[in-house]
């Protein structure tokens, strides 16, 4: 809805978002429609700025502004909470896929949320990127660095770089893995013109996963993972500079 707002839809980088749907392959984490809009804020900020680096810290920016507006709204930012199902098993998902049969597209939660949320988030990101204090900035992102490693464009890596810090800055489930599994999807699309990987789809991505859990423990708290929390663009920039999580970006990249 953002990249139709904004007039430039992009068709294949959407489709790549679909395993990022049900809070990263049904686990349940950040809700689908925040991946998404966190995309086309990036997309936007790309537009935007001169400097890819530049983009970076903007879309970094607008993207805490958009998580706040989505939590605002919701009350959590995760999946699960919202849809009070484990999309991860298949009960769960069809349990979920029933509902909305059952209650008619316009009355499932997740469509009624979309709704009501889309026009605080158009107004959360256009005020983001419009306010002059969040350009300027040359900065990184963990997920930037990830999709430059796997052969993204700049485009991509600014488009991807609101995911950072656990989307956000949020310290949520990790940023850096989303971008990965979020670039397996976009060699998968790419392979697969005019379709989208499905829910069971292995786009390459469980490869991906398995090399995350190993590296993490299981852990996918981005907090838990760097050992701290992001009070700014600025922090989370030095952090990566200095090396953070360099070891995880690498293993994802090469996954």
């Amino acid at each position: 809805m953002l990249d139709r707002e904004f007039g430039h839809p992009t068709d294949v980088h959407e489709r790549a978002l679909s395993r990022l749907a049900g809070g990263i392959a049904n686990k349940g984490h950040q809700c689908g429609m925040l991946w998404g809009a966190t995309m086309a804020v990036g997309a936007e900020a790309s537009r935007r700025c001169d400097e890819p680096e530049e983009a970076v810290g903007l879309a970094l920016a607008v993207t805490r502004q958009v998580v706040a507006s989505f939590e605002d709204r919701s009350h959590t930012i995760d999946c699960r909470d919202v849809t009070g199902r484990n999309l991860d098993t298949f009960r769960g998902l069809v349990g979920l896929m029933f509902d909305t049969f059952r209650k008619g597209m316009d009355n499932s939660r997740c469509f009624v949320l979309a709704e009501a949320w889309t026009p605080e988030v158009i107004e959360a990101a256009r005020g983001g990127l419009a306010d002059e204090r969040a350009h300027g900035h040359k900065s990184r992102s963990c997920a930037s660095e990830v999709v430059a490693k796997m052969g993204g464009t700049d485009e991509e890596a600014v488009m991807a770089a609101g995911f950072g810090g656990g989307l956000g800055l949020s310290g949520h489930a990790c940023g850096a893995l989303a971008a990965a599994m979020w670039m397996k999807g976009l060699q998968w699309c790419r392979a697969h013109p005019g379709k989208s990987p499905g829910p069971w789809t292995d786009t390459g991505d469980k490869h991906t996963l398995a090399v995350f859990t190993e590296a993490t423990a299981g852990e996918f708290s981005c907090r838990t993972i760097s050992g701290r929390s992001f009070d700014s663009v600025d922090a989370h920039t030095e952090f990566v500079e200095a090396g953070g999580c360099g070891a995880l970006i690498e293993a994802l990249a090469g996954s």
